[in-house]
């Protein structure tokens, strides 16, 4: 028994230091670069939200005046020190993709439907601000300010030639993908701007084949990523679902990685992927969250090589850029 034990000691030893992320020093020119989810715009309490919820119903305190999904958002991230704008697309009844966050347009508008069984001509009469509250109903204060702001995406495009957005598929439609690829096929200039793409699976399978994108992720190829790496990363492997990829870890779930942070991130860059670092998961979190204050921003590893998502690009771009 003393010999098992002696044996079982000297194993988990061999595979602490085995998975010791001072085995691996930062790299020399480690890069953070900083995705803005949504542009600058009005952040609100993800608590019990759902993926269903309303989140116009729940916004905090405004600090500002920007619209989540519009073009001075998307302004405002790149001169806040965005490297990449995240924004979401549905397909409208003419052919066109609208850039807006929800499936349907009862949230943050006077209207009601889903987005999808619209005409973009009716859309651009609609008022995205018209149900921002941020006391439960007693008062909004944005109504009337976001008359016409719903853009479609070849108006981002236009708008922003040097700009890299990430776009979320809201569906599992492969058509969204095909609508995507033809877009930028009618002016190829697009395709740089088109940095990645991220949703259900179909659209963003098809738009990673079809458009050649190295940014193209699924929350199956995640989840699947994980735990498996969980599982077997003790030994060095590296699953297959973490192949050429980018992996979304919040950062109170990357410490249980194997490796974290150091040896985690080198393994996954040696078989093509990325690591995009979020805020801290919680139950009944959708998913958005982000680094969001200098407070969570100092629990970034030093010598970070990958990507921070963020909900607050006002306040993280100066912080990690000195004023960007």
């Amino acid at each position: 028994m003393r010999k098992i034990l002696i044996g079982l000691a000297v194993f988990v030893a061999l595979v602490f230091v085995w998975n010791a992320s001072w085995r691996v020093s930062p790299p020399v020119d480690a890069k953070v670069e900083l995705i803005a989810h949504r542009g600058v715009h009005q952040t609100f309490d993800n608590n019990g939200l759902g993926n269903d919820g309303c989140s116009a119903e729940r916004i905090d305190p405004p600090t500002h005046g920007f619209f989540e999904n519009t073009l001075p958002s998307m302004d405002a991230a790149f001169k806040a020190g965005a490297d990449i704008v995240e924004l979401d697309i549905h397909p409208t009844t003419d052919g066109q993709l609208a850039v807006l966050h929800d499936w349907t347009l009862d949230c943050h508008t006077a209207a009601t439907g889903v987005t999808r069984e619209q005409a973009m001509p009716f859309l651009k009469t609609l008022d995205i601000a018209y149900g921002y509250t941020a006391d439960g109903g007693k008062t909004f204060p944005f109504r009337g300010q976001g008359v016409g702001m719903m853009p479609e995406l070849r108006e981002v495009l236009t708008a922003f030639p040097d700009g890299k957005f990430l776009v979320n598929f809201k569906s599992n439609k492969v058509r969204e993908a095909d609508m995507l690829a033809a877009v930028v096929a009618a002016n190829p200039a697009w395709r740089d701007e088109v940095w990645g793409v991220y949703g259900g699976d179909p659209p963003t399978l098809k738009a990673q084949e079809l458009l050649g994108l190295d940014n193209a992720w699924t929350r199956k190829s995640t989840m699947d990523c994980v735990l498996q790496y969980a599982g077997l990363g003790w030994t060095g492997y590296v699953p297959t679902p973490c192949h050429n990829t980018r992996i979304m870890m919040p950062i109170n779930v990357a410490p249980w990685m194997w490796g974290w942070p150091n040896l985690f991130v080198q393994r996954m860059q040696s078989v093509g992927s990325q690591v995009i670092l979020l805020g801290a998961f919680e139950a009944g979190d959708p998913g958005t969250s982000g680094i969001d204050t200098v407070e969570e921003l100092a629990k970034v590893p030093f010598g970070f090589d990958g990507y921070l998502w963020t909900n607050r690009i006002e306040v993280i771009g100066p912080a990690v850029k000195g004023g960007a």
